[in-house]
């Protein structure tokens, strides 16, 4: 059964949609830029059956409030946000966290937030590493040796909408109206090869893209110019998409120095495996959480475990 409620997060109210038994073990869920959680909607069903399966909107996004000023997009308040769910739907466990893209960029925020240790039993991380590790990533590749330098290049070049989105006006303009959403919808169908239905991409997406340009805004340029490295005590599932046309597999490089243990498991897909590949995504968030829960560890998550 579905539950659709709204729950109080840090000044805004958050669209939050629950699935399972709320006695079984809890996997939260946070997508990215410019998506709802409707993305999560293949794979929420398939973990639904074993788990207590929770999805919210971000703030802005979908059923979601919209924050009124750019600095109420800035991490830490993301973070409070997902602190209200967590208090909402586990106040007395630690919850299996799986996020994609901006998700886990602010997933990453979050496990390594000294206040929150204990409140996550385990990460997947999906195509989003921290904005402070991929400024000092940049910083290491900047280089005229050829193994350092093209790796830093080819991941410029997929980044150059992040410098689009702090353009005044344009990149909010470009989003609105039903037409552009077809746009999109089509770009992820053919380009990326996700599968879309009636729910995603959501009818809110021109707003959604229009308030979701402010994460970047109200972010990127800080953080670049003061990253920071830190670390956590959750063990992370990294899940690298070979054929992402926006985080390119060198970039995750060095996260196994933010966490006590990693596993990385690599995928032939592209920036949205959540929606083309839930079914093997599943079974690797299983295969986690079966070794947080009961110590059982399979093969082949054996074989993913960084050393």
């Amino acid at each position: 059964m579905h539950v659709i409620r709204w729950v109080p997060g840090a000044g805004v109210h958050l669209g939050l949609l629950a699935r399972g038994d709320d006695m079984r073990p809890t996997v939260v869920l946070i997508h990215g830029f410019p998506d709802t959680s409707a993305v999560w909607n293949p794979l929420a069903e398939l973990l639904a059956s074993d788990f207590h399966v929770v999805a919210y909107d971000v703030r802005g996004a979908g059923h979601s409030d919209v924050p009124r000023r750019r600095a109420d997009y800035a991490l830490p308040k993301l973070v409070d946000d997902l602190e209200c769910v967590l208090d909402e739907v586990s106040p007395g466990a630690p919850v299996h966290l799986v996020a994609h893209d901006w998700g886990s960029i602010q997933a990453w925020e979050a496990v390594t937030t000294e206040r929150l240790a204990g409140r996550f039993a385990s990460f997947t991380s999906i195509s989003g590493p921290p904005i402070d590790h991929a400024a000092l990533w940049a910083r290491t590749h900047r280089s005229w040796r050829s193994g350092a330098l093209w790796p830093s290049v080819r991941q410029a070049l997929r980044s150059w909408y992040i410098l689009f989105f702090h353009l005044p006006l344009l990149p909010k303009v470009m989003a609105r109206g039903k037409f552009n959403q077809k746009l999109w919808a089509r770009a992820l169908h053919r380009v990326e090869g996700a599968p879309t239905d009636e729910d995603w991409p959501a009818s809110t997406f021109g707003a959604d893209f229009g308030h979701g340009v402010e994460l970047y805004r109200a972010n990127m340029l800080q953080r670049f110019r003061h990253p920071a490295a830190r670390h956590t005590e959750t063990p992370v599932q990294l899940i690298v998409p070979r054929k992402d046309r926006y985080v390119t597999p060198p970039l995750l490089d060095g996260l196994r120095a933010w966490t006590s243990l990693m596993w990385r498991r690599e995928v032939d897909a592209g920036h949205w495996v959540v929606r083309t590949h839930p079914a093997e995504l599943a079974g690797w968030v299983r295969e986690v959480i079966a070794y947080i829960e009961d110590g059982t560890e399979s093969d082949a998550l054996k074989k993913a475990r960084m050393r």
